[in-house]
């Protein structure tokens, strides 16, 4: 089957030649590296390998997978080999979510520039795909996995075959009628449009239908007020719903005299209930949205931990890819841990463990590339310095250096301030965290002094020459006070005054108590909690917790126990208003996608406005014991229908999935809850639930929802099939689909899970 995408695809001459296929290198480490033969499919959409031209193939990634390509001199791997292969020749593919790199060398500078222009090229086409492109692409993947004869046609058995993989259980006489009606050319087989109308019998929507035809009065079209009918007592878009009819209309309806006459077809319609409109994420949360003006600890921020691990804490690999990965994905404060490391250069790594190491400056540089290409917002390196003096003068020039205009070196106007400052003033601002000999007081005192001291200097030289070298060689005599503090570190240096200088608003500081805070600490300085000690604080004093965070940053770090790299429950600690919790980024999981729900609002720009008691320096908030004014809700879910769930193992054929919906709430713990549906046996593509659950939230300004689908299973207690992680706030009601995504975070394109939302306000009825 020619792909359904083949009309649209933007053939060029080095897609052409990706698709006669090309001998490279695959370099997974120093030691193996292996000729493998690379060819683009002719759908244009999916790479093959062999071991060799003519070999047996198998599928090495779709281009849907990758994030982008890189150049030979961006690969650590490569780069370690320049000596045996040409940078030039070398080039990265970089897969979305936590896939390893593929580093492949090619035989000639040429060949790797058509491999490099070539997929970027059908990567940036595969990215501006619109809703239609991107179901043809995802039909064509399957078609071309159905097809096992791989003749560009489908019989009856491979269809059957493919129903299996596509998570469908159906009777074998209403397959063969389906196919019978779909194969209009009578060839016994179906071919490219024949396989798009088999697939649109296969995908009828009852449920939906029956939504649509409560509303439309002749059961063929919304007119324009029947929309806006729909959209204001379904969808609760209130005023706006006038408005918005006519938008909503103009943008799915897919037909012209449809569009004309202001009416919406059932295309239409669900057009618009799979599309980001009909998202249960509210759009409006999707730019930056919220106030940026705020002091920064008023702000949640999306922290990494031993960023450079993209593994184990004990053995796995340091890379600077980690640092990419963090960025990339919004993080806004990286971990750097700092040692002594050979030639007078400073290395990073997991100290006292078996983990790689790599050069300071690597990192430093690696910062300084992607800090801001996800968001403008500041980047805080927190930095574990535990390098000698010498090492930590290396440190500061490197940071001075390779980071330039960007690192923040003294307060933004040279004034002492009264709190910190903003992510607005901070825009493109590398800022350090760590220990500092002095205070910012007199660190700005200091350079007073030094002002004053170059200008008497300058008056002096004009009148007194004879001068100039005694003042060269003795100027802290104008300054008794600095000049004891001088002595005391030439005796006994605790750390190098460059690098200390280099920490301005966040000066690390061991936590003793909260009044201790309060009496003896200021706003720029901050502590660090382990997630023992800060749950436990939470639990001893969590209204204290929660004003300390008012007017002080926190960051939190995994247990040292978790030597896998493990992660724990952010929430709990979000609860007290701690701003840096720290996460293994590299560890997917429950605990990362209740991260990423967060921190998806508000442009995934890093930075979330806390809710405002959490700002409040008198808060009367305890996250253990949470009381009214809180507005509490009351949630009731209809979970409907599902649509083209996968299998979480490809590999088994026969099976086919029994899916359950489970909604989970995360927030204080009276909220903390979870409810799931029966399963529905047989039927991954289209299950049919139509089961509401009903929730109570005291606090829904700190609650996050998890939709998670599971294949049922009492042995292993179900296995994960996808999940979609959303802050309370950002939901939309009414009738949603909720796009769901991989344990990995990665979009698992069309599967998704058909619900109603309505929240009312207050809680009602009796506790379930």
């Amino acid at each position: 089957m020619v792909s359904l995408m083949q009309g649209r695809l933007p053939i060029n001459q080095d897609v052409l030649l990706m698709q006669k296929g090309m001998l490279v290198r695959k370099v997974r480490s120093k030691s193996w590296k292996k000729l493998r033969y690379f060819r683009l499919q002719d759908d244009g959409m999916t790479v093959w390998h062999a071991r060799q031209a003519g070999g047996k193939a198998k599928p090495s990634f779709s281009i849907s997978d990758v994030e982008t390509v890189r150049e030979g001199h961006e690969s650590e791997l490569l780069r370690s080999l320049a000596e045996e292969f040409p940078l030039e020749q070398g080039f990265t593919i970089v897969f979305h979510g936590r896939r390893s790199n593929l580093d492949l060398v090619a035989n000639s500078v040429e060949e790797a520039q058509i491999w490099m222009q070539g997929l970027q090229h059908l990567v940036d086409f595969v990215t501006s795909m619109d809703q239609k492109e991107r179901l043809d692409q995802w039909l064509s993947d399957w078609f071309q996995r159905g097809d096992k004869n791989q003749d560009g046609r489908m019989s009856f058995p491979e269809v059957q075959r493919l129903l299996h993989l596509m998570n469908v259980e159906m009777d074998q006489e209403y397959a063969l009628q389906l196919f019978q009606a779909a194969d209009t050319s009578q060839s016994g087989t179906l071919e490219g449009e024949e396989f798009v109308e088999f697939y649109k019998a296969l995908t009828k929507r009852p449920e939906v239908q029956e939504v649509f035809e409560n509303f439309s009065a002749d059961g063929q079209k919304l007119t324009l007020l029947e929309f806006v009918d729909f959209l204001r007592e379904e969808q609760k878009e209130g005023e706006r719903a006038s408005d918005l009819a006519l938008e909503l209309i103009n943008r799915y309806e897919p037909s012209d005299s449809g569009k004309v006459r202001h009416v919406l077809s059932l295309d239409g319609f669900l057009s618009y209930l799979c599309s980001k409109d009909g998202d249960v994420f509210n759009p409006a949360c999707l730019p930056i949205y919220q106030d940026m003006t705020q002091p920064l600890n008023h702000y949640y921020i999306n922290s990494s931990h031993n960023t450079y691990l993209v593994g184990d804490q004990l053995c796995g690999q340091s890379s600077v890819e980690g640092y990419i990965r963090a960025l990339k994905r919004g993080c806004r404060c990286v971990e750097v841990d700092i040692w002594d490391g050979p030639s007078g250069e400073p290395i990073v790594y997991h100290g006292h463990t078996l983990t790689s190491r790599i050069p300071f400056k690597d990192v430093v540089a690696t910062v300084a590339q992607y800090a801001f290409q996800t968001s403008d917002y500041p980047v805080i390196l927190s930095l574990e310095n535990h390098c000698t003096w010498e090492q930590q003068q290396v440190m500061a020039l490197h940071l001075t250096e390779i980071l330039g205009e960007q690192l923040l070196s003294t307060t933004l106007d040279g004034l002492l301030p009264t709190q910190l400052p903003s992510p607005e003033e901070l825009r493109r601002k590398i800022l350090v965290k760590g220990k500092k000999i002095q205070t910012l007081e007199e660190d700005l005192e200091e350079e007073e002094e030094e002002e004053v001291l170059e200008s008497q200097l300058e008056g002096e030289q004009e009148a007194k020459p004879e001068l100039e070298a005694q003042f060269e060689s003795e100027p802290q005599e104008l300054s008794p006070r600095s000049k004891d503090k001088k002595k005391d570190k030439k005796s006994k240096p605790i750390m190098c005054p460059s690098l200390s200088a280099l920490v301005v608003y966040l000066k690390a500081v061991s936590f003793h108590s909260f009044t201790h805070s309060r009496e003896h600490y200021r706003f720029y300085e901050t502590s660090s909690f382990s997630e023992t000690k800060a749950k436990s604080l939470i639990k001893e004093a969590g209204n204290a917790f929660v004003q300390h965070n008012a007017w002080q940053l926190s960051r939190v770090y995994p247990s040292g126990l978790r030597t896998d790299s493990s992660n724990y429950n952010p929430q709990e600690l979000w609860n007290a208003g701690c701003q840096m919790v720290a996460m293994n980024v590299q560890t997917a999981g429950l605990e990362m996608d209740i991260c990423d729900g967060l921190f998806r609002q508000n442009g995934g720009c890093g930075y979330v406005l806390k809710p405002d008691f959490l700002r409040d320096i008198q808060s009367s908030f305890h996250p253990e014991r949470p009381i009214s004014p809180f507005k509490a809700q009351t949630l009731l879910i209809q979970v409907i229908s599902g649509q083209q769930l996968p299998k979480e193992d490809m590999t088994k054929e026969r099976s086919i999935v029994d899916p359950l919906v489970r909604v989970e709430i995360f927030g204080v713990r009276p909220d903390t809850t979870r409810q799931e549906t029966s399963y529905v046996e047989n039927n991954g593509f289209n299950p049919y639930w139509g089961q509401t659950l009903c929730f109570r939230v005291l606090v829904p300004e700190l609650a996050l929802l998890r939709f998670v689908v599971n294949d049922y299973n009492w042995k292993t207690r179900h296995d994960f099939i996808g999940q979609y992680t959303l802050p309370w706030t950002c939901m939309q009601q009414g009738y949603r689909h909720i796009h769901l995504l991989s344990k990995d975070g990665t979009s698992l394109h069309p599967a998704t899970i058909f619900v109603h939302i309505c929240i009312r306000e207050g809680l009602e009825g009796d506790e379930s």
